[in-house]
């Protein structure tokens, strides 16, 4: 399919675009107006903010659409940004995939929730729940629309655990925000840009699906695993949430001290997804090391 891919150069975007390309489809990026495009590239140009930009992008040769942006934080213009994608989708069947996160279910507690769970999103995510449902209830006008939530990613040196590496650095140990109770769901980057590909092309419409590989992974193991990475000895210690909010702010440090269990198995039976890469203790470990 020819596919016009939002948020392309970003961390998930750029290995989303990666596997999109290798799976046989074309992909259109679009670019913030005056970003400069790779020549002979088919790119098209505006702003999320900007409604008729958008519209204006989903040209009848576009077969799909992949939403990775990072969204604006005002609620209207994210909303106003999600109709003006779907809405020259209306009555085609053509498919339309947004980019939410596993933080809208809030803390989960040692059971893992599956895409039937509410949502108890914290502050940070705070009005996402309701624009997943903006887009799931797209289907209705005849696009196959789907969310895709994302647990924490990892792999390629990049995402959340680059962070605690630089943290690791900083401090001389391995460090975590909360406490040794906190748990994370987990993808790699590649197994995360295989499951945007299989929900481009298999899923129904009006679906919601979990991108997590590994359900819970304990932030002291990922802290001890990156000590290692930045040169010690598999040291970590607790940063206490009040010091790391002065630090990172609160509704960011309060995303990273939240303890989740998720289940991404849906993906796994419904769409024939299978997870590959290493355990994110070994990647972060040996990958970085590398």
């Amino acid at each position: 399919m020819k596919v016009l891919v939002l948020g392309s150069t970003g961390y998930i975007g750029t290995a989303v675009t990666r596997r999109l390309i290798e799976d046989g489809h074309t992909v259109v990026p679009f670019l913030k107006t005056g970003t400069p495009s790779e020549p002979g590239v088919d790119a098209r140009f505006g702003d999320l903010t900007d409604p008729d930009s958008l519209i204006d992008a989903v040209t009848d040769d576009i077969e799909a659409v992949v939403n990775l942006a990072t969204p604006t934080g005002d609620e209207q213009a994210d909303a106003a940004a999600v109709d003006a994608l779907t809405s020259p989708l209306h009555g085609t069947g053509r498919a339309f995939v947004y980019t939410s996160g596993i933080w809208v279910l809030g803390a989960t507690g040692d059971h893992a929730v599956d895409e039937d769970a509410p949502t108890n999103a914290i502050d940070i995510v705070g009005y996402r729940p309701r624009t997943e449902q903006q887009v799931l209830a797209a289907a209705r006008n005849d696009v196959r629309s789907a969310v895709i939530r994302p647990g924490i990613a990892y792999g390629h040196g990049g995402g959340i655990p680059a962070l605690m590496l630089g943290w690791a650095k900083e401090h001389g140990t391995g460090r975590y925000v909360g406490t040794p109770g906190t748990r994370w769901p987990m993808v790699h980057i590649d197994d995360l840009a295989a499951l945007y590909s299989l929900v481009l092309t298999k899923a129904d419409a009006g679906t919601l699906w979990h991108g997590v590989a590994v359900q819970a992974v304990a932030t002291p193991a990922l802290a001890a695993a990156v000590d290692v990475a930045a040169g010690g000895v598999g040291r970590a210690e607790p940063w206490p949430l009040e010091q790391a909010a002065e630090a990172l702010g609160f509704p960011f440090a309060e995303a990273l001290a939240l303890d989740q269990t998720v289940s991404g198995e849906r993906a796994v039976r419904l769409l024939g997804w299978r997870p590959t890469q290493a355990h994110p203790t070994t990647d972060l470990t040996a990958g970085t090391r590398a």
